[in-house]
């Protein structure tokens, strides 16, 4: 059975009833049998309907299954966002999955995640935690947790998940897969329920950065129902050559005594630089401090905003460390609130001069790696750690490429990530097609299937 979208897509032209391969979908999802990951499943039946009607085109996504976080509206089926209480029935498909549709990929079943996209963990949901597909004792990572998990077991090609602090990030290294998170307003948010609205990106985790750059392609583009969508052209995909990649300052790398990670990240500037490019390490400080105003500022006011009506009616209803993190942003006031806006434009200027001199900045995707147990026992502050990579990605608008780099000696994966500043998506895909081509082992859970 063909993995990847571009093999599905060869096999279906080929040939091979686009039907059997949702049909055979279906039956890796029983197959694999983790209840945790999907929240629910779409009708086989209309899936399969869907597919047999595609037959003959010529579309680029041609009978490709995906998956989508259940923050994410699919037309008839219920969108949860991981709280039974704010269930709804979605009437029209959002945007992006729309345009996903129209490019001929068929939605086969919600996935499940930290509630209301509030954490990075995986673990923070009523429908149970999905299980990390090389150690069953860690976390999947989230928010996206059932999306990435989804891809890395084989069960689709690729999913849609979203990213405010780092949820398309974090799971895909804890999956060995890619994470691409694109810029601001590159892809309509319209269909999908808000964490903090101004940050929100929807975002594609699939086994290739060509895979996830067909999906991206096909989803982009400004749109009416949704106000923070920008004219963005997403470029096209070349050759990279003499690039610039900074690095944080060796003094300023964080593994929190995690030895193996520091020296994995070592292994992964060497590759970098032998793919024609030259490291620069860079001040970090800016980043690490726009990184703590995303849950120490006032944007836990737009969690807040969000989930407001669950909050002031049925509180009992949020998982209870969701609800610490939430209720937080009912009291942050406007004084509070302009300070750090002042704050951050200061340090996108400091952002600004540190891209001046490279192209890309190269960051551990997460620092460290954690157990479901150690999690449960010390939900925030282990949770903090894991964005030290991630959370001032968005604030600063950045579009960020999150990649398989290796499996540690002790068997979990190793990811990187590729950042440039907002518009340059297609720059970082095509030197992250680099990277990935100089990376051994196969992507997701592959091998070890």
């Amino acid at each position: 059975m063909p993995h990847t979208i571009a093999e599905i897509v060869q096999a279906h032209r080929a040939g091979t009833a686009p039907e059997e391969t949702v049909a055979r979908c279906y039956e890796r999802i029983r197959q694999h049998n983790d209840p945790a990951i999907f929240i629910a499943l779409r009708d086989e039946t209309d899936a399969r309907a869907e597919a047999r009607a595609l037959e003959g085109t010529s579309l680029p996504l041609y009978g490709v299954p995906f998956a989508v976080k259940d923050n994410i509206d699919v037309a008839g089926m219920p969108t949860t966002a991981a709280c039974p209480a704010f269930a709804y029935t979605a009437k029209a498909d959002a945007t992006c999955v729309a345009r996903l549709r129209a490019a001929g990929a068929i939605p086969i079943g919600k996935t499940n995640l930290d509630q209301f996209a509030t954490g990075l963990v995986g673990v923070r949901s009523p429908y149970g935690i999905p299980r990390n597909v090389f150690d069953a004792k860690l976390i999947p990572g989230g928010s996206s947790s059932g999306s990435a998990v989804a891809v890395a077991a084989g069960l689709v090609p690729f999913a849609l998940g979203t990213d405010t602090a780092g949820s398309g990030r974090v799971p895909a290294s804890l999956g060995n897969i890619v994470g691409l998170k694109p810029s601001l307003g590159a892809v309509s948010a319209a269909g999908a329920v808000p964490a903090c609205r101004t940050l929100d990106c929807v975002s594609v985790f699939a086994l290739t950065v060509d895979d996830a750059w067909g999906a991206l392609t096909a989803m982009a583009g400004p749109d009416a129902l949704d106000p923070y969508t920008r004219n963005r052209p997403l470029g096209t995909l070349g050759q990279p050559s003499a690039f610039h990649i900074g690095v944080p300052r060796r003094a300023q790398r964080e593994f929190f005594g995690d030895q193996i990670s520091a020296a994995e990240f070592e292994t992964a500037i060497e590759r970098v630089a032998s793919l024609n490019a030259t490291v620069i390490e860079i001040d970090f400080a800016p980043f690490s401090e726009c990184g703590r105003l995303l849950y120490e500022g006032p944007w836990v006011a737009e969690r807040y905003l969000a989930a407001r009506s669950i909050i002031e009616t049925d509180p009992e209803a949020l998982h209870p460390v969701t609800r610490e993190i939430i209720s937080a942003g009912a009291h942050p006031s406007a004084a509070d609130a302009f300070a750090a806006f002042y704050r951050l434009e200061e340090l996108r200027r400091a952002s600004d001069r540190v891209f001046e001199q490279i192209d890309a900045l190269l960051v551990p995707t997460i620092p460290t790696v954690y157990t479901v147990e150690q999690v449960l026992t010390d939900p925030i502050q282990l949770n903090s750690r894991l964005g030290t990579y991630t959370n001032f990605v968005n604030l600063l608008d950045l579009a960020a490429l999150a990649l398989p780099a290796s499996i540690r000696s002790d068997g979990i994966p190793f990811g990187v990530t590729l950042l440039a500043p907002g518009g340059q998506d297609a720059l970082l895909a095509s030197f992250g097609r680099a990277c990935e081509a100089r990376t051994k082992w196969p992507p997701g859970a592959l091998k070890k299937a």
